[in-house]
């Protein structure tokens, strides 16, 4: 069992990293850093898009509108950090 919370653990640890990637590259776009038209940078937008913005765009229904501020990454990164911390209990609780 033991096993099975960590791969869980480590999917959430890849999935919150990969979060971070795509809000980064958001921002570098955003402020005109990286140019969105490369295919490189596009690859990875897309990539990093396909991954996050069902999750994003299930909170953002639940969020208030706050113009042009984006707090829907904010929860999602707290939710997983929870499930995290729930894994690693579970997983001190059995020794």
């Amino acid at each position: 069992m033991n096993a099975l919370i960590i791969l869980i653990d480590q999917i959430i640890n890849i999935y919150i990293w990969t979060l971070l990637a795509y809000i980064i590259v958001g921002w570098l776009i955003a402020f005109r850093i990286v140019n969105p038209w490369q295919p490189a940078v596009r690859m990875a937008v897309s990539v990093l898009g396909r991954v996050h913005e069902p999750i994003l765009s299930r909170i953002r229904q639940f969020m208030p509108d706050l113009g042009g501020i984006d707090f829907s990454p904010i929860v999602v990164f707290l939710a997983a950090q929870f499930l995290r911390n729930l894994l690693v209990g579970m997983m001190t609780a059995q020794y």
